[in-house]
């Protein structure tokens, strides 16, 4: 699977997906909570003679909410499940922002 076949699955759950981050402008406002976005973390390729035998990238599937969101975070985690996708899980609140961020640490084998 790629970052964008992970965007557009992700866009299946109904909520507005964006990589990294939304641009906001008059014509076109940030959307409200809750939302998600997907962003390249780091890479762990699998490496042998010298080489990276395997491509294996981590993406953080962030969750943004006004509260604490069971029910929305259900959905993610869902989906996630359905893709086969293995995930962890951090939550945090954001003061500043006053958002909930649920984290979803995801592996992409060969992007």
């Amino acid at each position: 699977m790629t970052n964008a076949e992970l965007i557009q699955a992700l866009k299946a759950i109904g909520y507005p997906v964006a990589y990294s981050h939304f641009v906001s402008t008059p014509e076109n406002p940030a959307p409200p909570p809750p939302f998600i976005t997907v962003q390249f973390a780091f890479s762990g390729d699998v490496m042998a003679d010298n080489l990276n035998y395997v491509e294996v990238s981590n993406y953080q599937v962030e969750l943004y909410t006004t509260k604490k969101d069971v029910a929305t975070e259900k959905l993610v985690q869902d989906k996630l499940k359905e893709l086969r996708m293995p995930y962890s899980k951090t939550a945090t609140w954001l003061d500043e922002e006053k958002l909930f961020q649920t984290i979803y640490e995801i592996q992409l084998i060969g992007e």
